[in-house]
């Protein structure tokens, strides 16, 4: 059974740094687009892309900020936010998305502070 368990989120100031990371469980195929979302008090926002053929996605709302990565020993994904706002304050999820269904994850929270 395919998990994605997200970490890393909290509590900061605006301007500082977190870095949220997804543990990947239970897969038995090549990955090749994985996703990070936000959603605050609005919709569910993508916030980055990540593509097997390393051309990374970004809305212009955290280009220059954000930023995703990947490893595979361990196998997980990573987003590096830096320059936090409030308006950034959400729960963070990851997914991959799939013809049968995207795979979620249960999202953590991160609230920036003013």
């Amino acid at each position: 059974q395919v998990q994605l368990v997200e970490s890393g989120g909290g509590l900061v100031q605006a301007g500082e740094s977190l870095r949220l990371s997804c543990a990947i469980s239970g897969i038995n195929f090549t990955i090749n687009t994985m996703r990070w979302y936000r959603q605050g008090t609005g919709m569910r926002e993508l916030v980055a892309q990540w593509l097997s053929d390393g051309t990374p996605f970004y809305p212009d709302s955290v280009k220059d900020r954000f930023r995703v990565s990947r490893d595979y020993d361990p196998n997980m994904m990573y987003l590096q936010m830096n320059g936090l706002q409030p308006e950034d304050t959400a729960v963070y999820y990851c997914n991959i998305p799939l013809n049968t269904g995207d795979i979620w994850g249960q999202g953590t929270q991160v609230t920036v502070s003013s």
